[in-house]
């Protein structure tokens, strides 16, 4: 890696799970042309990712297929529009894309984006068409709804066909609920919908392709490095400066389906409480407005309508997770409280101890690993001393035992993690840390002491990545605490850096080229295992619907490797002992096994997982109808998943009774019984 790299201006480490979107304005309307920049802008992307990403990859053949394969799906996920042919044509050129990109040569994406257009004028003419047909709902057939089985069309009959279930699909939807649309209105929204799709599929502008293109490039070496165009940059930006007036949802896009990845604490959907992750945005209206179809809609755009001032209305029509209908929901937009995201705990009394009095649990929320430095308003503020004021008060009041709840927690500083680690072990290797260079980093606890070394469980999720994944690992190495909750994390182990590329070409503003958000680093436990892709295995994993409810990284494709280094040299607490972790994993199974509550949420977990595994959705009125019905009276509540948080904003933070957190009390009650004193508690 060049000291150009390693010294960029406007480098900004990323540890987060996912970025907040929710801020990218929407893009200029104009059919794209190639900038006179483009060429140059594509050049660096390729030299940046050969010299400076974590796996130094070579812009190859086997790059060049990836390339291929991801922009023809993210343009045509269900082979609505182009045909086998224009995939045959398009195919000659799939292992030339890598030396054109290193040449800066773009005329492929131009050349592909030129027959779309072409495509979406011929397929809304069967648009208008199938919209006026008459439609028979009693027939026994199915729409394929699985993009990856789904082939392009061969014949013109083969699409006219695809095209026809395609829109009975869409009519049949509005004859759905308490109150189904009138059948001139249904064909009108219909029709609308697909007139609105074919205007914004012309509104690309050369930003927005180039942005499209290279992303698929810098995706094809992992998830998490993106090319970002000079709006979304500056839209990134603001997004990082925590200026977060809106709903308060981290958006993405996946084959034109907007869906939300992370509901952010303290914000207006995280009061609500009803949004959740992988829920799919369909619809949006502002205030008590018309709704707009945001299906197959730019991200960007959908963000610019979900965005608005603080105290206006937003609704917003969402299918939540293994749902077909959707409901709609209406929030007032807000500033994120940041006391929302801030450390909170509680005391709570579990079970009883030979005095017959009950152990003390205290019970600490931490919705990420955060910092300010403050200014003459408002004073400094961090993570670990919010939390290490939380210890003291929990001391004061002899807690027993301590839970720290890290199951939405997405990520943070890295600074804030080694830190707040070091509040539970004395000294030593936390973090191990490896560059593109191949040489190993050591992170250790900057603060010698302990200030609370009683029993400890660290909850973690699905949703608990990166610097979570830092401090969940660093303990389990320890053997300083239990890891309770789902089978294991979201595997992040790799950090990203921002690039501004307008800040490296000679005679360029920073505001022209648009950034490279790339993969520079990744994370090790100081027993050698990566975080990344396996996450960090619980030691009595407690069953909950967040397990299935999002993709962990190994799901991700193109994800790096799980991978090993040489330990690093630590102490073993010895507070948690493989027998010990084999009991309490046996008295909670047992206990699991014989509750109604769990019962009931093994039964919503195989109808999730069920809902998530339909290839295909029937076209018969009455068959839907009865589908709806069934999923419907076969609610996920969930309510054995603690949200992020629904406490109101200034009250005390309260740790819910739920059958989930029950269990998790009680395990820990099964801890301090069976615990040894440990010297300096």
């Amino acid at each position: 890696m060049s000291k150009r790299l390693l010294h960029a201006k406007r480098f900004i480490p990323l540890l987060a799970l996912a970025v907040s979107l929710f801020l990218i304005a929407a893009p200029a309307t104009a059919e794209p042309k190639e900038g006179k920049q483009d060429a140059l802008i594509a050049q660096i992307v390729c030299e940046y990712l050969k010299r400076g990403h974590l796996s130094q990859p070579e812009i190859n053949d086997d790059i060049s297929r990836r390339v291929f394969r991801r922009f023809l799906k993210g343009l045509d996920p269900n082979k609505l529009y182009f045909v086998q042919a224009d995939f045959d044509e398009f195919k000659k050129s799939e292992t030339d894309l890598d030396d054109q990109l290193l040449k800066g040569e773009l005329t492929f994406p131009y050349k592909v984006y030129e027959r779309l257009l072409t495509r979406v004028g011929e397929r809304q003419k069967l648009v208008d068409e199938f919209v006026g047909a008459q439609h028979d709902y009693t027939v026994q057939e199915f729409l394929d709804t699985d993009p990856d089985t789904i082939e392009y069309a061969k014949t013109d009959d083969e699409m006219r066909e695809r095209w026809r279930k395609r829109i009975k699909f869409d009519l049949l939807l509005q004859r759905m609920g308490d109150k189904p649309v009138a059948e001139a209105e249904a064909k009108e929204k219909v029709l609308t919908r697909y007139k609105s799709l074919a205007k914004r599929w012309k509104q690309v502008d050369n930003a927005d392709l180039l942005e499209i293109y290279l992303t698929d490039l810098t995706t094809s070496i992992d998830p998490h490095s993106t090319y970002m165009s000079p709006t979304t940059l500056a839209d990134f930006e603001i997004a990082m400066r925590l200026n977060l007036d809106g709903i308060g949802a981290v958006l993405r896009s996946e084959n034109g389906t907007t869906i939300v990845v992370e509901v952010v604490p303290g914000g207006a959907a995280g009061k609500d409480g009803r949004l959740k992750p992988n829920d799919k945005i369909v619809a949006v209206a502002q205030g008590d407005d018309k709704f707009v179809d945001a299906v197959d809609m730019k991200l960007q755009e959908v963000v610019k309508m979900v965005r608005g001032p603080r105290g206006t209305k937003v609704q917003l029509k969402v299918v939540p997770v293994g749902k077909i209908e959707p409901i709609v929901i209406d929030l007032t937009r807000q500033k994120v409280e940041l006391k929302a995201q801030e450390a909170r705990g509680d005391i709570v009394e579990q079970g009883k101890k030979a005095d017959g009095k009950p152990y003390l649990v205290g019970v600490i929320d931490l919705p990420s690993f955060y910092a300010d430095a403050g200014n003459e308003q408002n004073p400094p503020k961090s993570a670990t001393e919010d939390v290490r004021k939380i210890l003291k008060e929990f001391k004061d009041k002899k807690v027993d035992g301590v839970v720290l709840d890290l199951r939405h927690n997405g990520g943070g500083l890295l600074n804030e993690a080694l830190s707040l680690t070091g509040l539970f072990i004395d000294q030593g290797p936390i973090v191990q840390v490896k560059g593109s260079n191949g040489k190993i980093l050591r992170k250790d606890d900057p603060e010698k002491g302990t200030v609370y070394a009683g029993p400890m469980i660290v909850l973690t999720s699905r949703f608990s990545a990166s610097a979570s994944e830092i401090l969940a690992g660093a303990l389990q190495d320890y053997n300083r605490a239990l890891l309770v909750g789902d089978t294991t994390t979201y595997g992040k182990g790799t950090v990203q850096t921002v690039i501004d590329l307008g800040s490296q070409a000679r005679g360029d503003t920073p505001s022209k080229l648009g950034a490279l958000k790339m993969t520079i680093q990744q994370f090790y436990r100081a027993n050698g295992d990566s975080t990344q892709v396996r996450g960090v295995v619980s030691d009595v994993a407690v069953p909950s619907l967040t397990e299935y409810l999002t993709e962990g990284e190994k799901e991700s494709e193109h994800a790096l490797p799980f991978d090993k280094v040489k330990p690093a040299d630590h102490e073993d607490v010895g507070l948690v002992t493989p027998e010990l972790k084999t009991g309490l994993k046996e008295k909670s199974a047992a206990r699991v096994k014989e509750s109604k509550d769990f019962v009931k949420q093994a039964k919503d977990i195989e109808l999730l997982k069920e809902r998530k595994a339909r290839k295909k959705v029937t076209l018969n009125e009455k068959e839907l109808k009865a589908q709806f019905s069934k999923d419907d009276a076969e609610k996920l509540d969930g309510k054995g998943d603690d949200p992020p948080s629904d406490t109101p904003a200034g009250a005390p933070y309260k740790f819910k009774r739920n059958f989930t957190n029950n269990e998790v009390l009680q395990i820990m009650e099964d801890f301090m019984q069976s615990r040894k004193p440990v010297a300096g508690r």
